[in-house]
């Protein structure tokens, strides 16, 4: 898997997806902190809207970005797009009101919804071959992984000699470092996609989506992993801080957790997925997932919570997490060819943390009803 990091423009690209990402761990801990400092046990409220703010941005601008991408260069735009993350990363630990936050997320947001389709489309063009493509997809999901293990245990060891307004800091050099790694790599140009008009352009994506039988099957286990990550981002903060009544560094160590059991399907599944189908192994995930989160409801109505319960849970949900986005990126490939922009495809790829792939011009909405069945 390893191997497709001797391209160097793949290397460097992956290296600062990683760095953006450590930098985002440290927001996200940080985030969670804040939120309580400002609402205490209302936190779940203030970080659910944070997150449906970042769904907003991905769901309102990422489509009209990814349609016009092609018309820029890729590299400036990056580097742009990266600093702009930096400068609002650099906002947050002035922030003293929760309706600060909230603009704040909505800028940085809109900046990421913009970067990701540029970025994600970049992959494909940089590794074309299926095989090396696959374990890019594979790479992708670790280095998201990346953010619930190691950015977390750094937050815990930082926040013993330090306050949580300083992990902000750690966001602004990740983007600032990733920008660097950008702007050190020539990138590949856009393919020349069929002029089309603007809202073929910002549509199309979805209605591909929606008609390929295989693909709306997975926007189901989306639906899944997106509930189970919502339940692990959004109310983390709240039952370790309130109900546990444990400390900030317990919080980065829960969130280790999660990004442990990650990592582990992670590392496994490449070998897993050379024997097994996909489908097999994604309903496995979704299973997991709920099977462990009913158990955690049950158990916490009658023995009551305890933080190695809470731990555990969140090692299982890591697991099956994984297990569901990390095949995610190969049924999009199957069902979507190179040469157009897949504005949607590429968006949701990345929501998971995975990568994104164009288009063919000549693949229909009729064509996909018949293409994704198996």
């Amino acid at each position: 898997m390893l191997d497709i990091l001797s391209d160097r423009t793949y290397r460097h690209l992956f290296l600062a997806q990683v760095v953006a990402l450590l930098g985002t761990g440290l927001a996200t801990v940080a985030l969670g902190l804040l939120a309580f400092d400002l609402s205490g046990d209302g936190a779940a409220l203030v970080l659910g809207t944070v997150f449906t703010i970042k769904m907003v941005a991905y769901v309102g601008i990422a489509p009209i970005a990814g349609a016009f991408a092609d018309r820029v260069p890729r590299r400036a735009l990056l580097v742009t797009l990266d600093l702009v993350r930096a400068g609002v990363a650099l906002a947050l630990p002035f922030v003293t009101e929760v309706w600060q936050i909230y603009v704040l997320i909505f800028l940085l947001q809109s900046a990421s919804a913009a970067f990701t389709p540029t970025f994600q489309a970049t992959i494909p063009d940089v590794l074309p071959e299926e095989a090396r493509y696959t374990r890019a997809l594979s790479l992708s999901r670790l280095a998201y992984d990346l953010e619930n293990i190691v950015s977390p245990t750094l937050a815990a060891l930082l926040l013993a000699v330090m306050s949580y307004n300083s992990l902000f800091l750690g966001t602004v050099l990740g983007f600032a470092a990733s920008a660097l790694l950008v702007v050190s790599v020539v990138l590949p140009s856009p393919r020349p996609s069929e002029p089309r008009g603007v809202y073929d352009r910002t549509t199309r994506g979805i209605r591909i989506y929606l008609a390929t039988p295989r693909l709306r099957g997975l926007l189901a286990l989306n639906l899944a992993a997106a509930a189970a990550g919502a339940m692990v981002l959004v109310n983390t903060v709240v039952l370790v801080r309130g109900s546990l009544g444990l400390s900030e560094s317990a919080l980065a160590w829960t969130m280790f957790a999660f990004g442990a059991g990650s990592m582990i399907a992670a590392l496994v599944l490449p070998r897993v997925l050379d024997v097994l189908p996909d489908r097999p192994v994604m309903f496995g995930g979704a299973t997991l997932m709920v099977a462990t989160l009913v158990g955690l409801a049950l158990t916490v109505l009658g023995a009551g919570l305890g933080w190695s319960i809470l731990l555990t849970a969140w090692l299982l949900v890591g697991l099956g997490y994984s297990a569901v986005l990390t095949p995610s990126g190969r049924l999009l490939r199957r069902s979507a060819h190179a040469g157009c922009h897949c504005t949607l495809i590429n968006q949701i790829l990345w929501i998971q943390g995975d990568l994104g792939r164009d288009c063919t011009p000549n693949y229909n909405i009729s064509t996909a009803r018949t293409a994704g069945r198996h």
